[in-house]
C-alpha cells in the first residue's frame, strides 16, 4: 500500500509538501472536538504523529485552563484505560484564543498565539455559515501563508 502521508504531492517542492508545524482548532469548544477531535488528537500524541502547538478558537470568555479541562473530559470519557503520559503531552501542546469569528481582533490574538509557525493547518470545525468569513480574516491577518484549511463536512445542508 503506497504511504498516504505523501498525498497526490507528484510535482510540488518539498515545502509545498512539508508537514505543518502548528494546529488551528476552530470551534475548540464544541460538541464536534469533545467527542471526535480531541480523542484523535490523544491518539496522535500517544502514537508519536503529533507534537506541535494545537490552537484552540473559540468564544471569549474562556482560558488556557477551560480548554485543557474540555479535553482531559474529553478523554476521561472514552475509557478506563488512559494514556497518562500522552494526556499530559497533549494538555502541555494546547493553547486558547478566545474571539468572535466576526472581529479582526480574534485573528490578530491568533497569529499572536502562532508565534514562529509557518505552516499552519486551520482545522474549522463551525458552521458553514462562518466558513467565508474566517478563511478572509485568516488572510487579512496573515495566517495564510503556506498554511493549509480543513473543512469539517457539513451533513444536512445544502449550500
Amino acid at each position: 500500500m503506497p504511504d498516504l502521508r505523501q498525498g497526490c504531492a507528484t510535482g510540488k517542492s518539498a515545502e509545498d509538501t512539508a508537514p505543518g508545524d502548528a494546529l488551528v482548532l476552530f470551534g475548540a469548544m464544541g460538541d464536534l472536538a469533545h467527542k471526535k477531535i480531541f480523542p484523535a488528537l490523544y491518539h496522535m500524541v500517544r502514537h508519536g504523529h503529533l507534537d506541535v502547538p494545537v490552537i484552540g478558537v473559540a468564544r471569549a470568555g474562556r482560558t488556557n485552563e477551560h480548554l485543557k479541562e474540555r479535553v482531559s473530559d474529553s478523554i476521561q470519557q472514552q475509557g478506563s484505560d488512559i494514556d497518562q503520559e500522552a494526556l499530559a503531552k497533549l494538555l502541555k501542546l494546547l493553547r486558547y484564543v478566545g474571539g468572535d469569528y466576526e472581529k479582526p481582533g480574534t485573528f490578530d490574538e491568533l497569529r499572536k498565539t502562532l508565534g514562529s509557525a509557518s505552516r499552519p493547518a486551520h482545522y474549522l470545525a463551525i458552521p458553514p455559515s462562518l466558513f467565508t468569513n474566517v478563511v478572509e480574516s485568516l488572510a487579512k491577518s496573515n495566517c495564510m501563508e503556506n498554511a493549509r484549511v480543513i473543512i469539517e463536512k457539513p451533513f444536512g445542508h445544502d449550500l
